[in-house]
């Protein structure tokens, strides 16, 4: 057997796990998730530096996980393949499952996950369909623009405590935001129920939706 070689081979496939050891590098990935993005906006979004931005996008694109497209003066970074959507999904659900330490990080950035009933993604299309819930998209309007459920009515986080009263008080409102590890639709359940309106959240976000064969309405 030609042990060189094959150690040359795992060392080639290594780069793509190398590519993902930094929690910084999974944020941006995160984000990329939603929509395409230029450095500058993935900085702001991310609260890094545009050079250490810049340096982490370079190892995800040495990994192929992500690619620069130039649009004019400005380049913008989108996932490489659909498969990376799947790769991140299970990356987190295996650090999830497998390690306490997510759990408890989990409940330390989503302190009011447990005061708030969560809606499966089948009960939320059968409602839909009846005429029974409103659903709302609370994330920043850019990712909505670039890829969201159907039916959804977008209304940024930053935006809901002046656009309260726009909300139904006959249907239950279903909020989601970037999926498990984000905390915007708990923040709009808040709210919501301050309002005197019901609500519920689901827990799943665009990536999950399409995972599970779902259609999601895509214009980027």
């Amino acid at each position: 057997m030609n042990r060189a070689a094959k150690e040359q081979l795992f060392q080639q496939i290594a780069i793509v796990t190398q590519a993902l050891a930094n929690p910084h590098r999974l944020e941006l990935l995160d984000l990329l998730v939603q929509a395409p993005r230029s450095v500058e906006q993935l900085a702001l979004a991310s609260g890094m530096s545009i050079a250490n931005t810049s340096q982490h996008l370079q190892r995800l694109k040495q990994g192929g996980l992500v690619i620069g497209e130039r649009q004019g003066t400005t380049v913008r970074y989108r996932l490489a393949d659909p498969a990376v959507v799947r790769l991140w999904s299970e990356v987190r659900n295996i650090a999830v499952q497998q390690l306490a330490g997510v759990d408890r990080a989990i409940e330390r950035y989503r302190p009011k996950r447990q005061q708030f009933p969560v809606i499966s993604m089948e009960t939320l299309r059968a409602g839909i369909r009846r005429g029974e819930i409103f659903l709302l998209d609370v994330r920043p309007a850019e990712e909505f623009a670039a890829a969201h459920l159907p039916d959804a009515t977008s209304i940024p986080l930053t935006e809901l405590p002046t656009r309260i009263d726009d909300l139904p008080m006959d249907k239950l409102i279903v909020t989601y935001c970037r999926g498990p590890l984000c905390s915007y639709a708990d923040e709009a359940l808040s709210l919501i129920f301050a309002s005197g309106r019901r609500g519920a959240r689901l827990e799943e976000g665009i990536a999950e939706w399409q995972l599970a064969g779902y259609p999601i309405v895509q214009t980027l």
